[in-house]
């Protein structure tokens, strides 16, 4: 049942972000839109509800609900952005906004960018051990709750391979290139 619910909340995210988008952009009905899209949450509330009510009827404690935790947890630290960045494109393919903003291509202000997506895995992960962690006392028999354990240790090996390669931009900055042109065209330009 948590497995199943894990890949609704997946597919009805993306159903829900492209339902929002489209009442804002092609229906023309931005608060209707908004609306949808605030919907979003609620998917993340019903997962944590099953996933709760699982363990109280007496489900032993297992991967299904530490991947629930960390689906909460990945959501909470980058839905935002992820839906932002979508309607910046929304915005510039079907209303005539200005193009989304590109990261950096290099440099100490690409280092900050990375930074930030960092932050969002650092806050998944503690949004996703504060879930386990409270399912684990939940249990109260840590030999059942290994699983969940293991969950929020694959959660903070993740936030701190993310950190090294954020951290890695800081380190061994590219060049920012000021030129503005894609690769191909410095390509035909230095081959000419």
């Amino acid at each position: 049942m948590v497995v199943t619910l894990i890949v609704i909340c997946e597919i009805g995210f993306w159903v829900l972000l492209a339902a929002g988008l489209s009442a804002r952009y092609l229906l023309k009905m931005p608060r209707t839109g908004l609306a949808i899209l605030l919907c979003e949450p609620v998917l993340e509330l019903l997962l944590f509800v099953v996933a709760a009510l699982d363990l109280k009827n007496g489900a032993d404690p297992s991967l299904k609900h530490g991947i629930a935790a960390l689906y909460i947890g990945y959501t909470v630290g980058h839905g935002h952005r992820t839906i932002k960045w979508l309607d910046g494109h929304a915005a510039h393919r079907f209303a005539g906004g200005p193009p989304p903003v590109r990261p950096p291509g290099g440099g100490m202000a690409r280092a900050r960018h990375e930074g930030r997506i960092w932050l969002g895995t650092l806050i998944g992960a503690a949004v996703a051990t504060v879930l386990l962690l409270l399912a684990i006392r939940y249990v109260g028999d840590p030999a059942k709750s290994s699983a969940l354990q293991e969950c929020m240790y694959a959660a903070w090996r993740v936030a701190g391979i993310h950190g090294l390669i954020a951290l890695s931009y800081a380190l061994w900055p590219k060049k920012a290139q000021g030129t503005g042109r894609s690769g191909r065209e410095a390509a035909v330009r230095d081959a000419s």
